[in-house]
């Protein structure tokens, strides 16, 4: 092979024109600007509820953040991050990853996206880097929503920790943004099952339904006490822990359990996507 041959080979490696263009593919859609707005209007219902009546507990299992939202507005974002938890959150990037290869082949453009050409093993790289971003803009769109809304409305100031403690704005700030971007890890691990779904059927709908139910059978698992010996294993397992976050000192122990199993899941079914996509037929 000369240099010549070499060269835009290893040019279409690092080129992330295919990237921007399935970001821009999703971030376009009218039904994606919809979802996202969708995700944004809990915490402005959150910050407008709690402004107008007094608050209350969530009533969900995980860290209650709605008692201090009065004393700092940092908490809007935390407790909107925890009600979108159980449902919108998976529900967007359900909806992003069933779309991924299923899409592509509902439309009829799947077969000719490969001949462009592009390999199995790169498209399949580049769908799930665009979920992986996807999942950090859908979680960041609740983040800055309840930040901008919860400081105009409640003010910011020292923010007092669910262990008592007391730190500076920035500190709180920071920990709600390293409690964001957890969330993020532990969604894009749920994008990487979408994607294998995705590839199993030629459906978006269908997809999108499957991994909702997915997620949606890992959260009531995981409140069966008589199963507990599957609880470390199930994918939402510790998607609460980025409460302790919010500790001082900080519990690293369910943060670092809950990434090594969204590292675990993610590595398991983009494989399993890689392996089904990469001997399946493509006709359409």
């Amino acid at each position: 092979m000369s240099t010549v041959d070499v060269l835009p080979a290893r040019a279409r490696l690092v080129s992330t024109r295919f990237l921007r263009s399935e970001l821009a593919l999703i971030f376009r859609r009218r039904r994606n600007q919809a979802g996202l707005a969708v995700l944004a209007a809990v915490p402005i219902l959150v910050s407008v509820a709690v402004k107008l009546s007094s608050p209350h507990g969530g009533g969900q299992d995980g860290p209650d953040f709605f008692g201090s939202i009065t004393e700092n507005g940092l908490f809007v974002a935390l407790a909107s991050l925890t009600l979108e938890l159980p449902l919108f959150l998976p529900l967007a990037v359900a909806a992003i990853s069933g779309d991924s290869v299923a899409g592509e082949a509902n439309i009829g453009t799947l077969r000719y996206l490969l001949t462009v050409p592009v390999d199995r093993s790169r498209l399949l790289r580049v769908k799930y880097a665009a979920i992986v971003l996807f999942s950090l803009a859908a979680t960041l769109v609740v983040t800055v929503t309840g930040i901008v809304l919860g400081l105009a409305l409640f003010g910011g100031g020292s923010m007092t920790l669910l262990s008592g403690v007391q730190v500076g704005f920035g500190d709180g700030l920071l920990r709600v943004l390293l409690a964001s971007g957890y969330l993020a890890v532990c969604l894009a691990s749920l994008g990487a099952v979408g994607l294998f779904v995705s590839t199993l059927t030629e459906q978006p709908i269908g997809a999108t339904i499957a991994i909702v139910m997915f997620s949606t059978a890992s959260f009531i698992l995981d409140s069966i006490p008589q199963v507990s010996w599957l609880h470390p294993y199930l994918l939402t397992h510790n998607w609460l822990a980025f409460g302790d976050l919010l500790r001082d000192p900080i519990s690293w122990t369910g943060v670092e359990h809950g990434i090594y199993v969204a590292v675990a899941y993610a590595a398991v079914f983009w494989l399993l996507s890689w392996a089904r996509f990469g001997a399946k037929d493509v006709t359409s």
